[in-house]
């Protein structure tokens, strides 16, 4: 007589047994293009950067687990993706020290103390670059120009500055684009924009690398498309507006969109699926309250950019966007009681 198990278990009873560990190495793919064009456009300086920040998360993520008597999980991947995007967030030439402290901070504060990934309620990444923009204002301001002879020959003294010293920078530093408007409203060019051609973080690099990766997260549907579309898209048409009231004063909707590090944020740190809403409806609010954020902040706050903290902010407001914009049990309709 042949003995069959019956299985009982909760929904999805049909999976495509995509697990969050695959979900998480096709991110550190798809961010892998961005990190080497930065490497290619600031050198050794940009590659140390990257990996100090990669292996800090790394370190940082293993002891966290060993002290609290759980297993190791940096074999998940989002450690790595932490580390990968906080060092795209920082300067080429930021102390190597100070890239270990915001890994620790990003993974101690914006990760473990809410309970390890699926938990966290902000980004990590940008709680750790928070954190250092806090703590090291004047070093996470210094920019580098890109594309310099001896990238590849030669390392900062900015990057290699013993802990608690003072950084000095050797060389001639440059100005965001974004700086260059709010202090001397000068916009650069479009084209160089979009193709990276700047200075700026080691992630303000080639747009269309950046959007390539999205595109190959949404076709593999691993990002959720609604987030980036509405980020970039509310500022699109709020800086549009803008424009048309008085193109002297404020920059073109072209300029705000391939600036700074909004297309970055909106396609690799907005998108985490922990932070943001779980409806489509509210993914759109909550795209559209960070790409308005953004605007307003770039145009009339104190700092040139604004993508970190409209994004942070945006967490914040995710979970009241999912109390507020509940989704509609399968089999009922509006107008059915769920409870």
């Amino acid at each position: 007589m042949l003995n069959k198990t019956l299985n009982i278990s909760t929904s999805p009873h049909i999976s495509k047994g995509i697990s969050t560990d695959v979900i998480m190495q096709n991110v550190v793919w798809s961010l892998i293009p961005v990190a080497l064009f930065s490497v290619y456009s600031f050198g050794l300086n940009a590659l140390i950067v990257i990996i100090t920040a990669v292996l800090s998360c790394l370190i940082t993520e293993h002891v966290l687990c060993r002290l609290s008597k759980k297993e190791s999980t940096i074999s998940d991947w989002s450690a790595v993706i932490t580390g990968m995007l906080l060092g795209l967030t920082l300067p080429p030439i930021f102390p190597i020290w100070m890239t270990f402290v915001g890994g620790v901070i990003a993974i101690a504060l914006g990760k473990f103390v809410f309970g390890g990934l699926g938990y966290n309620l902000f980004n990590p990444a940008l709680v750790g670059r928070a954190v250092l923009q806090a703590a090291f204002p004047v070093a996470i301001t210094t920019w580098y120009p890109s594309f310099l002879e001896n990238r590849f020959s030669a390392i900062s003294e900015s990057v290699l500055t013993f802990p608690f010293m003072t950084p000095m920078v050797d060389g001639v530093t440059g100005a965001t684009p974004l700086s260059a408007f709010k202090f001397d409203h000068v916009t650069a060019n479009a084209t160089d924009l979009a193709l990276g051609l700047i200075s700026g973080s080691t992630g303000e690099t080639c747009s269309v690398i950046i959007l390539i990766g999205g595109i190959y997260l949404v076709a593999r549907n691993m990002m959720n498309w609604r987030i980036p579309v509405s980020i970039l898209g509310s500022v699109f048409i709020f800086s549009g507006i803008l424009f048309m009231i008085d193109s002297q004063t404020y920059p073109s909707p072209i300029f705000m969109l391939f600036s700074g590090g909004l297309v970055l944020g909106a396609v690799f740190m907005a998108s985490d699926m922990v932070g943001s809403p779980i409806t489509p409806t509210g993914v759109v609010i909550y795209g559209a309250f960070i790409g308005i954020l953004v605007v307003v902040i770039r145009i009339w706050g104190g700092l040139p950019e604004g993508v970190m903290y409209a994004i942070l902010l945006g967490n914040a407001l995710s979970p009241q966007i999912d109390k507020l914009i509940k989704s509609r049990v399968y089999g009922t309709t509006k107008s059915t009681p769920t409870s």
